[in-house]
């Protein structure tokens, strides 16, 4: 099965099951993660139960496959359903504002940002495909 055909069947999958989805008990929660208050992401996480689009939840399933499931921490204070800002568990000054406002459908905008927040690049990457913006989350959360 092809890339295509796996993210087609997630999203049917997630339009099926979007609804049963339970609340993530936040006594749960990755105690690493903790010492950054806001920042919550575990391997017991259902990616469903968070209140965000689709194409956000195909993006973090499609993360938690090629990195692992206690890798990345997702900021919970990030209240917009169609946005989130991602972390690795290591390094929390270093993140990924992911949002799908103001795309087209099936389409990312991102933020990088960095701890000098100067050197932040904000607006400058829209309208990507779901492999153009792992492309950048690999590069900068991972390189």
């Amino acid at each position: 099965m092809d890339c295509r055909q796996r993210r087609t069947e997630l999203y049917r999958f997630a339009v099926a099951h979007q609804q049963s989805a339970k609340s993530v008990d936040t006594e749960l929660l990755r105690p690493a993660c903790r010492r950054q208050e806001g920042l919550t992401f575990n391997a017991g996480m259902n990616v469903w139960a968070i209140d965000k689009d689709i194409p956000l939840k195909l993006l973090l399933l499609e993360l938690v496959h090629r990195y692992g499931e206690n890798t990345l921490a997702l900021n919970t204070q990030e209240q917009h359903f169609q946005a989130i800002e991602l972390c690795t568990v290591n390094e929390p000054d270093i993140s990924a504002y992911i949002y799908t406002f103001g795309q087209n459908a099936g389409r990312y905008g991102i933020d990088l940002k960095y701890p000098i927040s100067m050197h932040n690049i904000v607006g400058e990457n829209e309208n990507l495909t779901l492999d153009q913006i792992i492309e950048i989350i690999s590069t900068h959360l991972f390189s």
